[in-house]
């Protein structure tokens, strides 16, 4: 459960299921997890069933689906029956997206989402991340849709290399 200090508190059983939940990578970025991106909300125990809470990051999502059995598959292997709820409120944003897996995202060049204290960018507005290949903010945007409808294609102009940008939601 989080806390409102934003911590997650979980006795040894509850914990454990969390921890495997956690680890499931994301089928569309397999270098991060559903831990990480934040879309794991929480893993609730009852003797031996599992409720694992997942937010979709967005309605038609086609990973969520690869997800959830990832995410059952994981945790029957551990031993727990399952049970796996949809959380669409509050809807996800990538402000839950955790530092470690912002760091992944950058390592992995692609440009992290802006910060919590950035705009909201709609369609087709003129936001220029950074490259993540050389950190020159000299970029621009080729496609509003990179290899996923949640991430643009950008190219630097300092180095030339094209680059997906992680949209801020």
């Amino acid at each position: 459960m989080v806390t409102d200090a934003g911590t997650i508190q979980y006795g040894r059983k509850q914990g454990r299921a969390w921890s495997i939940a956690a680890t499931v990578p994301d089928p569309e970025l397999p270098f991060i997890s559903i831990g990480e991106l934040g879309i794991l909300r929480d893993v609730e125990v009852d003797g031996n069933l599992a409720v694992a809470k997942i937010a979709p990051t967005y309605f038609g999502c086609p990973a969520l689906v690869a997800i959830e059995l990832a995410v059952a598959e994981a945790l029957e292997r551990s031993g727990f029956r399952v049970r796996i709820e949809r959380v669409i409120e509050p809807p996800w944003t990538t402000d839950w997206i955790s530092d470690s897996g912002r760091s992944k995202l950058l390592a992995h060049g692609i440009a992290p989402p802006a910060g919590s204290d950035a705009p909201l960018c709609g369609l087709f507005e003129a936001f220029l991340p950074e490259c993540p290949n050389c950190g020159n903010g000299d970029t621009q945007r080729i496609s509003e849709f990179g290899a996923t409808p949640c991430k643009a294609l950008y190219r630097c102009r300092a180095c030339a290399e094209p680059f997906e940008y992680f949209k801020k939601l």
